[in-house]
């Protein structure tokens, strides 16, 4: 990181600061007793619910102080891409129309965190699982499919369609609408440990797709017009997310931090260089558009392919319209963290 002035932010004071102060809020209820966060979520309580955009400005301006996220090369651009919480269709029973598992937490998935004995390994986790007296790999993507029913994953729900469960799980969050109506909602519980892999990546180097129209709604066209192949290309990500039930509530789904995230507002980042419950400033443009896109976000959650200094997925909210904007998602940007100013990176 590299610290810089208030003025090099582009589009700073034009910003409504004060609509990132709810996810600012969010924050402090989980890094509030972090030493190195204390006092800014003090004087952040003072402040009330919903303080005017110019006092937002100020205190942010008093109590922090911007840092460039640089990539290793020495770059400040990196990809900016989005994600939402979707809709799908669903049910608590097995049938012909909903055939697909919406699968919980294995029992026998091992989970090795290598920070409990090395400090230094602190972001690696292991998943696995044991045969005999070894740790293996634990089931892909195309290995739970294959085993079915003697997947040892418990079924939470059923979905009606296999490739609104793959974005689903993309997602890590959403909402399943029952046969009555009723809305159940899921979060991510856990991940089977194998890398992301794009498939959108795998159409465009199969030549199915051409780059321009490999985002989310140009893939399930695709998916839906060839049918027969939609293990070949949904396995070709041997990345599994698991899911928990979550209570009835209102607000966004909860991110990583364990908070609600804010439409528009919170921002998932690679924990390694953006601390989780950080305010950040991004500088990107809208989907499909040179139109600038600069505001306060806040670092409230994680992604299986959110990996690199300067990368971001921008949340867009719950429903139709946000997926649109999320599945068109993908542009460059610049990133800034912001740290109180008796702290350093």
């Amino acid at each position: 990181m590299q610290r810089i002035d208030w003025s090099e932010l582009p589009g700073w004071g034009e910003d409504d600061h004060a609509r990132a102060w709810p996810a600012l809020r969010e924050s402090c209820n989980a890094i509030a007793r972090q030493p190195r966060w204390q006092a800014t979520c003090e004087a952040a309580r003072a402040l009330g619910d919903a303080p005017a955009a110019a006092l937002v400005r100020r205190f942010l301006e008093a109590h922090l102080e911007p840092w460039a996220i640089v990539n290793p090369d020495g770059t400040r651009e990196g990809l900016i891409t989005g994600y939402y919480e979707p809709l799908i269709r669903g049910s608590r029973t097995r049938s012909e129309r909903y055939p697909w598992p919406i699968h919980g937490v294995p029992p026998d998935m091992l989970t090795v965190d290598f920070g409990d004995l090395y400090p230094d390994l602190k972001s690696l986790r292991l998943r696995g699982r044991i045969v005999g007296n070894k740790v293996v790999p634990y089931w892909t993507r195309a290995d739970i499919e294959r085993m079915q029913d003697r997947a040892p994953a418990p079924a939470l729900l059923w979905a009606a369609d296999p490739i609104d469960l793959f974005f689903l799980q993309v997602q890590g969050s959403g909402r399943v609408e029952l046969p009555d109506g009723t809305k159940v909602r899921i979060g991510y519980a856990d991940q089977n440990g194998h890398p992301y892999q794009s498939i959108g990546r795998w159409l465009v180097a199969q030549g199915e797709l051409p780059i321009e129209k490999a985002s989310m709604e140009g893939i399930k066209n695709w998916a839906r017009a060839n049918p027969q192949r939609l293990s070949e290309m949904l396995n070709t990500n041997p990345s599994y997310v698991f899911f928990r039930e979550l209570p009835a509530r209102g607000g966004g789904p909860i991110g990583a931090l364990g908070v609600p995230l804010t439409d528009e507002r919170s921002v998932a980042v690679d924990p390694r260089t953006v601390p989780l419950g950080a305010p950040v400033y991004l500088s990107t443009t809208w989907p499909l558009s040179n139109r600038p896109l600069q505001r306060l976000m806040v670092a409230q959650d994680t992604g299986g392919a959110i990996k690199g200094a300067v990368r971001a997925d921008f949340f867009w909210g719950f429903g139709p319209e946000a997926g649109v904007q999320a599945g068109r998602m993908r542009q460059q940007g610049q990133l800034w963290v912001l740290l109180p100013r008796s702290s350093r990176p």
